[in-house]
């Protein structure tokens, strides 16, 4: 992780660098949370990402069956050595403002895919036009 000290401006332009060089990927399904309790888990491969709190494990799954809160989850992998420091909180700040939603981040390590990445959702409802969006800034 880098530490630097940069203006907003400066901030933006390279932020806008890394979103440009990153590998993006977008998952055609749709994804939900799986709670299993945590005495009662059972690995699905299936899953992108796998996390727990106190009670519960958490399994981010394609989903199984509706009534469950959905999501459309996209992927940035980050080029080495490309300091991509704020880059969430900016992502999720540009889309807060545009469409009034956030978005939740689960991270993982590649080391051989440019270090830390980020599994993104963003809710079913309108998650084209924030693809779409992405897509316009990347432009």
């Amino acid at each position: 992780m880098y530490i630097n000290k940069e203006s907003k401006e400066q901030t933006e332009e390279r932020l806008i660098r890394v979103l440009k060089s990153s590998d993006f990927k977008v998952y055609p399904e749709p994804y939900y949370f799986r709670e299993l309790p945590l005495n009662n888990f059972v690995m699905d491969p299936n899953a992108l990402a796998i996390v727990r709190d106190d009670e519960v494990w958490s399994l981010l799954v394609p989903i199984e069956k509706q009534g469950t809160e959905n999501f459309k989850i996209f992927r940035f992998h980050f080029k080495p050595k490309l300091d991509n420091s704020g880059f969430i909180g900016w992502l999720a700040t540009k889309i807060k403002e545009k469409f009034g939603s956030g978005i939740f981040v689960t991270c993982g390590q590649n080391s051989n895919s440019g270090g830390i990445f980020d599994y993104n959702g963003c809710p079913i409802e309108i998650a084209d036009e924030i693809i779409s969006y992405i897509h316009e800034l990347r432009t």
